[in-house]
């Protein structure tokens, strides 16, 4: 099956470049190219991709515009030069197949992000990733519950950053003595922001068995049997037991 991919970036160079390296491969071909959102839907419905290529910044109808018009045509991969937490978070959340920020992926990782975007496998770049961490440790819980927390400093994010925060921090709901590993404290971060298993996997770089691996002993050091349960006791809003 040859992947037919549009490309959409206000830079011709960019989309000769992006065009003549995919081209050279078989299994993928461009069949179409824009220079912004609107052209981009536009493309889209005529020639029906398998994967859109969409950069954001873009002249008229940029691509976090565009995003709600292209995903029910095709899944849309972001490559862009844009690394800013709120423009990679609001693409996530419109929907994003993947997020790929250039200078952070080789030529075989780009082409690996196509193939899988066709099949609904996400992938996501270093700069995305942190800026999903960040935001959730960051703006996550409210100022009161910050501030009635005589523990935390000033410069600590809401959320723990380290498994002995998590005992300082989040040990009042949570199961005495349930120390989570640093990977496992990155992916209860991750499972708190809603990610699914196939987000989480291409976030870390593991495969979508090992995330579920860590997410069962996670669910046995907090004592919890889903990711509703697990997530309101690692941001202390599960009610106390009653002893």
């Amino acid at each position: 099956m040859t992947l037919r991919v549009l490309i959409a970036d206000d830079n011709p160079v960019v989309r000769a470049g992006l065009a003549a390296l995919l081209s050279g491969h078989d299994d993928i071909t461009v069949v179409a190219e824009a220079s912004d959102g609107r052209a981009a839907q536009e493309a889209a419905e005529r020639h029906r991709p398998d994967v859109v290529l969409l950069d954001v910044h873009m002249p008229g109808v940029d691509g976090l515009a565009a995003l709600p018009h292209l995903i029910p045509l095709a899944p849309v991969l972001m490559l862009t030069y844009s690394g800013e937490p709120e423009t990679t978070l609001e693409a996530l959340r419109r929907g994003a197949a993947g997020y790929l920020v250039h200078g952070e992926f080789t030529v075989d990782q780009l082409l690996a992000a196509v193939r899988d975007a066709s099949r609904g496998r996400p992938h996501v770049s270093p700069t995305a990733t942190e800026a999903l961490l960040g935001h959730l440790r960051g703006t996550g819980e409210s100022a009161t519950a910050h501030d009635s927390d005589p523990n935390m400093t000033q410069n600590e994010g809401p959320y723990p950053r380290t498994a002995s925060q998590l005992q300082r921090n989040v040990g009042q709901s949570t199961p005495l003595g349930a120390h989570l590993s640093a990977r496992e404290a990155e992916i209860m971060d991750l499972i708190a922001t809603g990610l699914t298993n196939q987000q989480i996997a291409a976030a870390c770089f593991i495969s979508e068995k090992t995330v579920k691996n860590h997410i069962n002993r996670i669910f046995a050091k907090l004592h919890s049997t889903s990711r509703a349960e697990a997530t309101a006791k690692w941001l202390g809003t599960a009610p106390r037991e009653r002893r």
